[in-house]
């Protein structure tokens, strides 16, 4: 595994982890991965609705360098790659599914805006 880019100091675990999936696109990408299990580059920024490929090429590849994300190519022509999750992506998804649960009872009790479907789904 590539070492990652991140290494600290940290002041506590929070920290620690926050660091690794900072970034609005990140956590979109975990679930995106969670929920379909292998993914081509365009068919992650057809679901990211609103990401630039820069951006997205970008994340992918510090969280390759972080673990948490498998890129495999293939030789063909043209090339094909498929990313999908290690089980260090796996569990920070795990651990992510509390927050999860936290912000859909904060856009429950605050009545806040949730994206069409078709956006969420890609």
């Amino acid at each position: 595994m590539a070492k990652s880019p991140r290494c600290g100091p940290y002041i506590c675990g929070i920290d620690a982890g926050l660091d690794v999936v900072s970034g609005k696109w990140k956590g979109l990408i975990l679930w995106e991965l969670d929920a379909h299990p292998v993914r081509r580059f365009a068919e992650l920024r057809r679901a990211l609705s609103g990401v630039s490929e820069k951006m997205l090429t970008q994340h992918l590849r510090e969280m390759e360098a972080d673990g948490l994300v498998h890129r495999k190519v293939y030789a063909e022509v043209p090339p094909r790659v498929e990313y999908s999750l290690t089980e260090h992506g796996h569990t920070l998804n795990q651990a992510l599914g509390p927050l999860g649960a936290w912000g859909s009872e904060r856009l429950r009790r605050e009545g806040l805006e949730v994206a069409p479907a078709e956006i969420r789904q890609g």
